[in-house]
């Protein structure tokens, strides 16, 4: 019998401050490989600033807005769609990845050509375990170039099946971006909404990947590029494909640890036009 053996460090701290009114809520975090790397009394500086901008929101219509997403705020998001790059789902008709007709969209674009998406358990930034859950190798490998799917996970049943080679699970995402921080995309912005954190995300229909969540920790109204004011957190019904098919701008990418899935994330501050806000929601 094989035994494979591996050993690093990660090291995640999350903190959410709340007003004494119960009105404003601020939210941070930061994943890093070592302890050292995190500085406590400067995320809850961050959260207890956020916290208190947030404070007695205002509400503003649902409707299509530019937004400006921090990098955990598009997070589970893309999470959800990388459940969707399984070749069997593809093939079979179960995914925004099936063909019309037959066989699934390797190859095509499909999203916005500033679009990069890679893995890489090796990564010095984000590294992960180098097999999967079943054991298979993970590689390097690029997944979206310039907008078009170049790869997709097959099992060893289904690879065996359609005469391919297995490809393991991914552990990490890494998502090229610019070289702009959030407050950057902000100062860029003429009318729009910066959205710090979503959460409670659901999957509405898979082969759109059509997912329902709600905006929480801090969601502000922005204008001629200043954040004027605190608004009432939204539900939004978006999908991630969509939203990468209306990029603005993206940002430096910064290492983030979902909170829908097990993925280790490399993602940049992005600023995306016409994002859906179908209602409002009483929660901070």
């Amino acid at each position: 019998m094989a035994v494979a053996v591996d050993r690093f460090t990660a090291a995640d701290y999350n903190l959410t401050a709340r007003t004494p009114d119960g009105s404003g809520s601020g939210w941070s975090s930061r994943s890093f490989n070592e302890l050292r790397m995190i500085d406590p009394a400067k995320l809850a500086a961050s959260a207890i600033e956020k916290a208190a901008m947030s404070k007695n929101p205002t509400a503003i219509e649902p409707g299509k807005y530019t937004v400006v997403l921090e990098p955990a705020a598009s997070a589970g998001l893309i999470s959800f769609m990388m459940f969707s790059f399984d070749a069997r789902e593809a093939d079979e008709g179960r995914s925004f990845l099936s063909k019309k007709g037959g066989g699934n969209k390797l190859g095509e674009q499909v999203y916005d050509r500033r679009v990069n998406i890679s893995a890489d358990p090796w990564d010095p930034e984000a590294p992960v375990f180098p097999w999967d859950g079943e054991g298979m190798p993970r590689e390097k490998m690029q997944i979206v170039k310039d907008g078009k799917v170049v790869s997709l996970q097959y099992s060893r049943y289904w690879a065996q099946k359609q005469g391919k080679r297995p490809v393991a699970d991914i552990g990490n995402l890494l998502m090229a971006g610019g070289d702009k921080s959030t407050a950057q995309l902000v100062a860029g912005t003429q009318k729009g909404i910066l959205v710090t954190r979503t959460w409670y995300i659901r999957m509405v229909d898979p082969q759109t990947v059509l997912l329902t969540g709600l905006t929480r920790d801090g969601t502000f109204y922005i204008e001629n590029g200043q954040i004027k004011h605190p608004v009432k957190n939204f539900r939004f019904n978006e999908s991630p494909v969509i939203m990468l098919n209306n990029i603005e701008e993206l940002g430096k990418p910064v290492r983030v640890q979902g909170d829908e899935s097990n993925l280790l994330m490399m993602i940049p501050p992005m600023k995306l036009r016409d994002f859906t806000f179908t209602s409002l929601s009483d929660a901070v």
